[in-house]
């Protein structure tokens, strides 16, 4: 009797977690949501296409990121040493970024999000990253800047 219970339980929690996954992709963002997703959706195409300096536009001036692998975050300019030497040795042959949540407030955003990524290294050899990531953008004219993040790569 109890299996049969520990057995209907786990059947309902995972639809319960397959409703929630659904949910979450289905949900309709307002104007202000699409506007912000744009831009980081845009910075990550650049990213992908080896476009470092099309990439590095977006970020403002005062940017400082943590990624959970560093020891201690790091500002623009070293964020751009790093990310010029990765994209001279790697290629993005395919990437998918998937919001979560998006929260705008005036001209700062907080975006939640999940991103995979399939890199081929200058030997050919491909892998594959993915995590969950957190972007904090300001409004600066027409433009959602990135001036914080913070996330990493899930653990396997």
């Amino acid at each position: 009797m109890k299996n049969k219970q520990r057995f209907y339980t786990v059947i309902i929690a995972l639809v319960m977690f397959g409703s929630l996954a659904g949910t979450l992709q289905a949900q309709e963002w307002s104007g202000k949501q699409k506007e912000v997703w744009s831009n980081i959706s845009t910075y990550w195409d650049l990213f992908a296409k080896g476009d470092a300096d099309g990439m590095l536009s977006y970020f403002h001036a005062d940017y400082n990121g943590w990624d959970v692998n560093d020891p201690l975050p790091s500002g623009k300019a070293s964020t751009e040493k790093g990310l010029k030497h990765f994209l001279a040795g790697n290629q993005i042959v395919l990437h998918r970024i998937q919001p979560v949540a998006i929260n705008v407030q005036g001209n700062f955003a907080i975006v939640h999000y999940y991103y995979n990524m399939t890199i081929k290294n200058a030997e050919g050899k491909e892998s594959s990253s993915g995590g969950r990531w957190t972007d904090i953008l300001r409004k600066e004219g027409d433009k959602w800047m990135l001036i914080g993040d913070h996330g990493g790569r899930s653990r396997n």
